[in-house]
C-alpha cells in the first residue's frame, strides 16, 4: 500500500518554504509489509482489526457530528490505513543525512532518495517494488517509482519533499502522516542534535500524538568516540526530560555502512532493534496497538474537549442564575422602597385626616353650628356649607402637598433601586467568564456560536436599555394619555422616575380626590347638628376606605412595575437560555457516545 496525496496544495505549501533563511527538513516514510497469508490465517487477528475498524469508524462520525474536520480527515485516514503494513516516519533536519541513512537501511547499492535540485518543483515520489522499473505519474505533485529491488518486497518508501518551516506548518503535516505512523525516527546530525526546530517539532508530536520514537545520529564517522557518546547520552537527558521513559539512541554512519564498514556503522544494532521489537510477525499485532493508542489520543483530546464545553455550560448556568438572582434581590429592595413609601404616606395621610376630624368635631358641636349661623346672617363671614366646602378644599390642598414632597422622596429610592438591576445585569454580561475559547482544539465552533450570542445579547440588553419605553410601559399610558416617551430625555433608564412619579401621583390624586368628594356628601343634609356622631362615624369610614385603597393601588401599581421591568429584562436572555438548553442536551449525547467508545478502547487495551 502507498501514500495517496489527496491536496494539490500541499506541494506548493511545501514550495515555499525552501526559500526561507532556515534550515529545511525533509520527511520519508517508510512502510514495512506483513505477510498477508500469516493475516488471513489468523481469526484473532482478522477478528481484533475488524473491531479496531469498528472503533475507528465510531470515532469518525463522532468527531463528524462535532463538527472538528480535522480529527474527522484523521480518523478517515487511520481508517483507509488500517490493512496497510507497519510505518516509519522519519524526521529530521537539512544536513542531518537523512537522504544517506535512508539508503544506507535499504542496502540496494544505488542511491535511491535523491535531493531533488529544484525542491520547489519537486514532487511526493512513491518508491515500491516493481518487477521492471517504471515511473507512474499520478498527478503533477505525486509519481510512483516502480523498482526491482529485492528489499523493496519488505519495504515502501514515500519520500515527501522538506519543509524548513515545519513547526510553523506542523498541522498539514501531522494529518497526513503522524496519526497513522507506527513509529517516528527522529534523526539528528551527530555533531549537533540540540537544534530547537527540530525539538519543537518533536514536542508537537509527541505532545499531540505521544507515538513511539526512536532517536538516529547520524554521520557518526565524523565524530571521536568520546564526543559521540557525550551528545548520545544528552539526546537520552533530553527526550527523558520531555516526556520519553528509555529513550532508545542509535549512533551511526550511512558512509561506513554504504562502504561495506557494517561492524562500525552502527546499523546492526539498530538492525536487531526493528527485528526484536517490530518484525518476525509481531508487526501486524503492533500496527493494531499503535491504531489504539491513536484512538485513545484522539478520545483523550475530545474528552478534554468535552470537559471544558462542560466547564463553559456550568459557567454560563452560574452566570444566568446570578442573573435570576440580581433581578431577584434588586426586585426585592425596590419593592421594600415601594413599602417604605406607603408607610410614609399612609403616616401623612393619617396626620391630616385626624387633623380634620378633630376640626369637624368641633365645629359639628350644637353651640358652633349656632354661633356661624347666627354670625352669617348678621355678618359676612360663609355660611356652613360654604365653610366646610372651604374645609374639604383645604384638607386635599395639604394632603396633595404633603404626598407631593413624600412621593419624590420615594420615587427616588425607588428608581434607583431599578436603575441598579439594570445596570448590574448589563455588567454581569459584560463579565460573563468565557471557558471555552474561540480557538478551542475541538470546539472552537461552538466557542464562536456561543461568542456571537453573548455579543447578541450585550447588544440588545445595550438597546433595551436606551428605550425609554421598556422602562415606562403601558400602565403609565393608561395612567396619563397625554404623556409619551419622548417627554423623557437620556436613556431609557432616565424614564423610570418620571413613570414612577406618574403612576403614584394617578393614585394619590385618586384616593385624595375621591376622599374629599366622600366627606362632602356628609354635610349635604341641613339637620348635621342632629347627626354628628353618626358623620363623624361615616366620615372615619370614608377615611378608612380611601385609606386601604391609597395603600392597595400605590403597592400593586409600583410592585407591578417593578416585575414588569424584571420581566423585560430577563426576556433579553430568551435566546442566551435556548442555547444552553441546546448545549445540555447535545453534551449528554456526545457524552454518552464518548464514554461508550472509550470503554470499549479500554477494554482493548487491556486485552493486549
Amino acid at each position: 500500500m502507498v501514500l495517496e496525496v489527496k491536496k494539490k496544495a500541499h506541494i506548493p505549501f511545501l514550495c515555499s518554504l525552501f526559500s526561507s533563511q532556515f534550515s529545511i527538513t525533509s520527511l520519508y516514510l517508510i512502510q514495512i509489509p506483513t505477510d498477508l497469508s500469516t493475516d488471513i490465517l489468523n481469526p484473532h487477528l482478522q477478528a481484533r482489526r475488524a473491531e479496531v475498524d469498528e472503533l475507528v469508524k465510531e470515532m469518525h462520525h463522532l468527531t463528524l457530528d462535532i463538527g472538528h474536520e480535522e480529527l474527522a480527515r484523521t480518523l478517515s485516514e487511520l481508517r483507509n490505513r488500517i490493512n496497510e503494513p507497519f510505518m516509519f516516519v522519519i524526521v529530521g533536519e537539512v544536513k542531518s543525512g537523512k537522504s544517506s541513512f535512508v539508503n544506507a537501511l535499504l542496502n540496494t547499492g544505488k542511491e535511491v532518495v535523491k535531493v531533488a535540485p529544484d525542491p520547489c518543483t519537486d514532487t511526493i515520489q512513491q518508491v515500491i517494488y516493481g518487477e521492471r522499473e517504471e515511473t507512474i505519474v499520478l498527478n503533477p505533485f505525486l509519481k510512483k517509482i516502480l523498482l526491482p529491488v529485492e528489499i523493496l518486497r519488505d519495504i515502501a518508501i514515500v519520500d515527501t519533499p522538506g519543509t524548513n518551516a515545519i513547526i510553523e506548518h506542523h498541522q498539514q503535516i501531522t494529518e497526513d502522516f503522524i496519526p497513522a505512523s507506527d513509529l517516528i525516527v527522529f534523526v539528528f546530525e551527530a555533531k549537533n542534535p540540540y537544534r530547537q526546530s527540530a525539538w519543537d517539532f518533536f514536542d508537537y508530536i509527541h505532545q499531540d500524538w505521544r507515538k513511539k520514537m526512536v532517536f538516529i545520529l547520524q554521520q557518526a564517522d565524523l565524530m571521536s568516540a568520546d564526543d559521540l557518546a557525550i551528545n548520545v547520552e544528552g539526546v537520552k537527558k533530553q527526550a527523558i526530560k520531555k516526556g520519553i521513559e528509555t529513550p532508545n539512541v542509535f549512533a551511526v554512519s550511512a558512509k561506513q555502512e554504504l562502504e561495506g564498514h557494517k561492524d562500525e556503522s552502527g546499523y546492526i544494532p539498530m538492525r536487531d532493534y526493528i527485528t526484536t521489537h517490530i518484525t518476525g510477525g509481531k508487526a501486524p499485532m503492533l500496527k493494531l496497538q499503535n491504531n489504539l493508542q491513536t484512538l485513545q489520543t484522539i478520545g483523550e483530546r475530545i474528552r478534554s474537549g468535552l470537559d471544558d464545553r462542560e466547564a463553559q455550560l456550568a459557567a454560563d448556568r452560574q452566570f444566568r442564575q446570578e442573573v435570576k438572582d440580581t433581578l431577584e434581590d434588586q426586585a426585592q429592595r425596590s419593592q421594600h422602597q415601594v413599602n417604605l413609601l406607603v408607610e410614609n404616606l399612609l403616616a401623612e395621610y393619617d396626620r391630616h385626616t385626624n387633623e380634620g376630624k378633630e376640626m369637624l368635631g368641633k365645629e359639628l358641636s350644637f353651640f358652633s353650628l349656632a354661633k356661624r349661623s347666627f354670625q352669617s346672617v348678621f355678618s359676612k363671614k360663609p355660611p356652613i356649607k360654604t365653610w366646610l366646602n372651604e374645609l374639604s378644599t383645604k384638607l386635599e390642598q395639604d394632603l396633595n402637598n404633603s404626598f407631593d414632597k413624600k412621593l419624590r422622596q420615594g420615587v427616588v429610592d425607588i428608581a434607583g433601586s431599578i436603575q441598579q438591576m439594570a445596570k448590574l445585569i448589563d455588567l454581569k454580561i459584560r463579565q460573563s467568564e468565557t471557558v471555552l475559547k474561540h480557538d478551542h482544539e475541538v470546539f472552537g465552533q461552538i466557542a464562536d456560536k456561543r461568542s456571537e450570542v453573548l455579543q447578541e445579547l450585550q447588544a440588545q440588553f445595550g438597546t433595551f436599555m436606551d428605550r425609554s419605553e421598556n422602562f415606562v410601559g403601558e400602565a403609565v399610558f393608561d395612567q396619563d394619555p397625554n404623556f409619551s416617551p419622548t417627554m423623557v430625555k437620556g436613556s431609557g433608564i432616565a424614564a423610570i422616575g418620571v413613570a414612577l412619579t406618574v403612576l403614584a401621583n394617578s393614585t394619590v390624586l385618586d384616593v385624595t380626590g375621591g376622599l374629599i368628594t366622600g366627606v362632602g356628601l356628609l354635610f349635604a343634609g341641613a339637620t348635621v347638628s342632629f347627626k354628628r356622631r353618626q358623620i363623624l362615624d361615616e366620615y372615619q369610614a370614608e377615611i378608612n376606605k380611601s385609606r386601604k385603597r391609597l395603600e392597595v393601588d400605590i403597592s400593586d401599581k409600583l410592585n407591578h412595575y417593578i416585575e414588569d421591568i424584571k420581566h423585560k429584562i430577563d426576556e433579553n436572555f430568551l435566546n442566551f437560555d435556548v442555547l444552553l438548553d441546546q448545549e445540555e442536551a447535545q453534551l449528554a449525547k456526545l457524552n454518552a457516545r464518548y464514554s461508550a467508545i472509550a470503554s470499549h478502547i479500554q477494554r482493548m487495551r487491556g486485552e493486549e
